[in-house]
This record gives C-alpha cells, sequence and structure tokens, in this order.
C-alpha cells in the first residue's frame, strides 16, 4: 500500500530530479533561458546556438518525472534507468540545429502546475517554447521540430497544432496514461493494481483536472496535418504497448511509421536517442 500511494503521489505531483549538470559537458556552449508556458508558468532551459545565422531548431521535451538532461537512474521507487539527452544534443548541434532544452512545469527548476497532465496541460509549457524560439533572430521561425519523450512524446501532439507550423516530431514511446497506470500498477502493486486507474481518476475529478481515463494522444495526432512525424516504440515495453503507438501512427496524417526498438523493458526503448543519434538527426535533416 505505501509502494501505491508513493506512485500515486509521484504521478500527480512529479518529483524534482536537479540540473546538476550543463552542456558544457559535451563541449557546447550554451545560453540560459527564461520564459513562460501558453499559461504564464515561468520555464527555465537552455539554448544551444548552432552559429549566428538563422536556423532550423529542435525542441526536447523530456518525460515524466525527468528534466532537460533526460532521466537519472535510481531516484524514483520503481526499476529505472538513466537516459542522457546531452551526446544526441551534441549531435544536433553538429549537424547545423540549434537546440532548446528546458524543463517542463513542476520539473527541474521550472515553475509549477498541478496536478501532472501528462501532454493535456503541458502542452502549454511546449507551446510557450515555440513561441520564445519564434522571438529571436537566429531561429528560422518555420523550420522547428521536436523530440518527445514518454509523456513528452505525448505533450508534443497534444501541442502541436496550437504551434504550426511545426515540420518534423519523434515521439518516443508516448503512451495513453490509462495503459501505463494499469501496466505499471499491476506489476508494482500486484493486490491494488486493478483499482489504481479508478483512483487516480476520481482524485483528479476532485482537483477539478483532466482526468487521466481522458487522456488519449491519438485524438491530437489525427490533427497533425503536414508536420512529418516518426514514432518510436519499445518492443519490451512492460507499461506501455505496441498497439498503441500503432494507432497513433495509424490516424497521424504525416507518420512516418513506427520503429520498433528492440529492449527488454520500458527504459531500454529510450536508448534509441543514443544507439540511433544518426538517425534521429538524419530525420531531422531530412525534414526541417
Amino acid at each position: 500500500m505505501p509502494k501505491l500511494f508513493r506512485l500515486a503521489s509521484v504521478m500527480m505531483s512529479g518529483l524534482r530530479q536537479p540540473v546538476d549538470r550543463t552542456p558544457a559537458e559535451v563541449g557546447l556552449d550554451f545560453e540560459d533561458v527564461t520564459f513562460p508556458s501558453a499559461d504564464g508558468v515561468t520555464l527555465r532551459g537552455w539554448f544551444i546556438p548552432a552559429g549566428p545565422d538563422r536556423a532550423p531548431t529542435v525542441v526536447w521535451v523530456h518525460g515524466w518525472p525527468w528534466n532537460r538532461l533526460g532521466n537519472v537512474g535510481g531516484r524514483v521507487p520503481w526499476p529505472d534507468r538513466s537516459v542522457d539527452h546531452l551526446p544526441a544534443t551534441r549531435a544536433l548541434h553538429d549537424a547545423g540545429f540549434h537546440v532548446l532544452m528546458f524543463d517542463l512545469a513542476s520539473h527541474g527548476e521550472s515553475g509549477e502546475r498541478l496536478p501532472l497532465t501528462y501532454g493535456m496541460r503541458e502542452k502549454r509549457d511546449y507551446v510557450g517554447a515555440v513561441r520564445y524560439l519564434r522571438t529571436r533572430a537566429d531561429v528560422d521561425p518555420d523550420r522547428i521540430g521536436a523530440i518527445g519523450m514518454s509523456a513528452g512524446g505525448s505533450t508534443v501532439l497534444y501541442g502541436t497544432a496550437e504551434c504550426q507550423p511545426i515540420r518534423a516530431l519523434v515521439a518516443i514511446q508516448p503512451t495513453k496514461v490509462s495503459i501505463f497506470s494499469r501496466n505499471m500498477a499491476r506489476s508494482e502493486a500486484r493486490p491494488l493494481g486493478p483499482l489504481f486507474a479508478r483512483m487516480l481518476d476520481i482524485v483528479y475529478w476532485f482537483r477539478r483536472a483532466p482526468v487521466p481515463s481522458s487522456h488519449d494522444p491519438s485524438v491530437p495526432a489525427a490533427g497533425l496535418g503536414d508536420t512529418v512525424v516518426q514514432y518510436v516504440q519499445g518492443t519490451g515495453d512492460q507499461w506501455g504497448e505496441m498497439s498503441d503507438v500503432e494507432h497513433m501512427s495509424a490516424v497521424t496524417p504525416n507518420s512516418a511509421g513506427v520503429i520498433a526498438y528492440p529492449s527488454q523493458e520500458r527504459y531500454g526503448g529510450y536508448q534509441y536517442i543514443n544507439t540511433h543519434t544518426k538517425d534521429l538527426v538524419d530525420f531531422f535533416a531530412k525534414h526541417l
């Protein structure tokens, strides 16, 4: 029971991981930046310039409960692994892309918005990031793309329609909250797992927030128009489901399909960004 309550608490409120490294670790210059979300929450991050000229830009949208750097394993009450955004950021920079890394609300060093809704409200942070980029003279406003990791993948699907044109997205293991919470609770709190999703809906309803059972990234995905979306889903993900991501891809007007990435568990699927960095760079080079 205590483990289930801890899981529910982190799902609703997050877990602020410290921003204890910088892009200088991989030899990159960067600017500390601050900008508002679409609803006024103060967001903090880094802008990593590829050069002084107008250039295409890639936005990182991290997962739950990570920060702009990715995830540090061992800080949550379930089995996880570290996920590092910096090596792929270096590769994107070296290929001529500006990169924006920032903390979603209630993560890292950004302001607070609770409870977490896994894209339904976090889309406001992504929209704010894109609006900020379009104020910069060194950014080509028509050549912006994004990488969304996990809940960040759902976030870019929810938010892109509100900040078009976005030319290209990579959505890595986006997942319906109902599927994720059911599977995770079943594996981490077996006797009470089936009740977990229903409990979350009741709590969110009392907090006047969108209930998790209404979370469905395929709905906004169907309205993405010309935006090219590459989906990635780990084959061994014990909490997400390949069929869920395949459905998102099927309804996306300009989907590049689903890359079925070999993995043994959910965090293994996120390693795509570092084992297939060249493919990631080539995707944006083609579409931005």
